[in-house]
């Protein structure tokens, strides 16, 4: 993890946490929580002691996704996390289900996220991915102040409006002095059913130029799988299906890859270049 940068309050580790990794987009509907949810799963796959933080206070997904919407009990002044494929779980949308809405503002926002940062029993883990809200808001601030940040993982689609919005979370992170693990091209392209052609819906390319030019890793082109949002909706996430999941496996492996990197080093300084 990431030293203090001067001036700054100390940023308390998390115990038992070794790595925490935040997964972000500049905007929303790039599915961001689908690359949160199967990343988590993908490492427990691996054989990584992982847990999975949903952050995104107002649309909570990662109950529907990870299929489970039970509650969590209480033990002593520590929430138990629930458990689901190997992946402990802690979300907003357990202690809120249904479709009532939050409107909250900024102070309770930051109770809640570190509540379930420091008021969750996490146990021993190897990486907890926290899913943030799209955008640059609130919760991410909270998070990013107060929680040392092994590195930031940025979604996005190869579409420029998509890309744009990619930047600036980027330049967000870049500028509180959290490492950037890499970016991740999702929905990069359809495989067509019938005759097995590649399909560029969403154009193809951006993620992995826009990488280059800001000076980031590029982890993984993630492919527009009809059966990723099957997935999504039963709740079974397509990272466990062979042969199915293995481009999150990917990206798993090089999650890996970087956040040890990341521990040994500062991360690169962004240089954007034409």
């Amino acid at each position: 993890m990431m030293p203090n940068q001067p001036g700054q309050p100390p940023k308390l580790p998390i115990p038992g946490v070794k790595n925490l990794i935040a997964v972000g987009s500049g905007k929303g509907g790039v599915g961001k929580t689908t690359v949160a949810v199967n990343l988590a799963v993908g490492l427990a796959k691996l054989g990584y002691p992982t847990g999975l933080m949903d952050a995104d206070v107002y649309g909570p997904n990662v109950p529907l996704m990870m299929g489970t919407n039970r509650t969590p009990m209480a033990l002593g002044e520590r929430i138990q996390p629930l458990d689901q494929f190997g992946v402990k779980l802690m979300s907003m949308g357990f202690l809120n289900p249904g479709d009532k809405p939050l409107v909250w503002r900024g102070p309770m926002l930051h109770q809640v996220i570190q509540q379930f940062l420091r008021g969750v029993d996490w146990g021993e883990l190897d990486y907890l991915i926290v899913d943030l809200p799209p955008g640059t808001g609130d919760v991410q601030l909270s998070l990013i102040q107060t929680a040392p940040i092994t590195g930031a993982i940025v979604v996005t689609t190869p579409s420029d409006v998509s890309l744009e919005d990619a930047r600036k979370a980027v330049f967000m992170f870049h500028q509180v002095k959290v490492p950037i693990l890499g970016m991740v091209e999702n929905m990069s392209f359809l495989l067509c059913p019938h005759c097995h052609e590649r399909i560029d819906v969403f154009s193809h390319g951006g993620g992995r130029r826009t990488a280059q030019q800001m000076n980031v890793h590029f982890l993984a082109e993630l492919p527009l799988d009809p059966q990723v949002r099957v997935g999504g909706d039963t709740g079974k996430p397509i990272v466990l299906r062979p042969g199915e999941g293995e481009p999150f496996l990917e990206l798993a492996r090089n999650t890996v890859a970087r956040s040890r990197e990341a521990a040994e080093q500062p991360g690169p300084r962004i240089e954007v270049t034409d």
